[in-house]
């Protein structure tokens, strides 16, 4: 069985060869950053491009090239599994330190109490950087990407909108654009998808299903990939047991819709004969999929989002629906993650209520980016599982 140390750290190993394309972004935004730090002021490169495209590769082969030769320098990563793994691969990187790769906040505080600046600030998945104040979370700005901006000389952002997960983080491209309009800015878009080893049809099919478009059949061709719908959501996850046994890695997930809340007990993911916890907070070093009895939890975008799974069971819950039309429909009323809507005062009613399917609907996208061999769903709604078996091919 592959090693599920080596093969999570390998992902964003800067051993790994990149494209052709994926070194011209790296030169690209490497001479940005060379020539921007002789300058005064501010200046941002936002490098953008859904799940598996490879942004945090770049970004940390650029990093670890740049903190060399880069006074002040730091990685911020605002997901705590994720700051594991980069942290591991300082401890295993010459000359890099894990003192470099912080929590955002964190930094941010430290810098405002030591009253200073640094050169370079590179930020892996900013999607995730709070948009208004979080006081629970020790954060009493207003933005955390303008905070890290007025710190920074440099500031290098791996940014996805459809990877936005909260209203308190709550992003688009439109407030992006205007927040770093006033500052000398770049900005590249990645789009070939390295990560899952699906067909283009099967892609473009998940593109359709997600966006709340009439859901069109699922095509045959799905290249060197295993998709299949489970009726039985018990049945799926005896099958991702065996992929977990044969190749690693291999874990159940699931999206908001069974009780869950930050207590430290143990709340059930109830699915007909399916029953399993939550995946449960995590206090070590070792990111929770790498972890072997995490094979008896269930998955949540807190844990899978921005990793690789060989195999990914996916429960997609009740807040997910087939409509009359035959689209994906999104009930926000039957959220558990009480965490997800947070108020805002910027926000009008009309856009807040729409953040929320928009957000609902980027926590399943997530899902169903993380497999690199297959992808096994069930669906809560029985209108939706039927309507998903009727579509595959028989």
């Amino acid at each position: 069985m592959e090693s599920l140390e080596s093969h999570t750290l390998n992902a964003f190993s800067k051993n790994i060869e990149l494209t052709d394309h994926q070194k011209a972004v790296l030169k690209q935004i490497d001479a940005f950053s060379r020539q921007h730090l002789k300058e005064d002021g501010h200046a941002v490169f936002v490098l953008m491009g859904d799940a598996g495209t490879g942004k945090s590769l770049i970004l940390n082969q650029l990093f670890t090239e740049l903190a060399q030769v880069v006074d002040d320098a730091y990685f911020l990563v605002n997901h705590p599994e994720l700051l594991k793994v980069y942290r591991e691969l300082a401890g295993q990187t010459p000359h890099m330190l894990k003192k470099y790769y912080q929590r955002p906040t964190s930094f941010i505080n430290q810098m405002h109490k030591q009253g200073k600046q640094v050169n370079l600030t590179v930020v892996d998945e900013a999607h995730l950087l709070l948009s208004k104040p979080d006081h629970y979370n020790n954060y009493y700005g207003d933005n955390q990407l303008q905070d890290i901006i007025n710190l920074s000389r440099v500031t290098i952002v791996v940014f996805d909108p459809h990877q936005v997960l909260r209203t308190k983080s709550f992003w688009n491209n439109a407030r992006l654009e205007k927040l770093i309009a006033p500052y000398p800015h770049d900005l590249v878009h990645l789009k070939q998808q390295f990560r899952m080893q699906a067909g283009p049809k099967l892609m473009d099919w998940l593109d359709h299903f997600i966006d709340g478009d009439v859901i069109p059949a699922i095509p045959s061709d799905v290249g060197d990939y295993d998709f299949r719908i489970f009726a039985d959501a018990e049945k799926m996850f005896q099958t991702i047991i065996k992929k977990n046994n044969q190749y690693g890695l291999s874990r159940m997930t699931s999206t908001s819709g069974y009780p869950s809340t930050l207590d430290g007990g143990k709340h059930l993911v109830n699915e007909g004969n399916f029953h399993l916890p939550w995946d449960q907070y995590n206090f070590t070093s070792t990111p929770w999929a790498e972890q072997p009895q995490t094979i008896d939890e269930v998955g949540s975008i807190y844990t899978v989002q921005g990793f690789d799974l060989n195999y990914i069971g996916i429960i997609i819950g009740p807040p997910f629906y087939l409509t009359a039309d035959n689209r994906l429909g999104v009930d926000p009323s039957k959220v558990t993650d009480v965490e997800i809507f947070k108020h805002r005062s910027d926000m009008s009613e009309k856009d807040y209520e729409e953040s929320k399917v928009e957000l609902l609907r980027n926590s399943l996208n997530v899902l169903l980016r993380r497999g690199i061999k297959g992808m096994y769903l069930h669906a809560h709604d029985p209108r939706l599982e039927r309507y998903l078996e009727e579509m595959m091919p028989k």
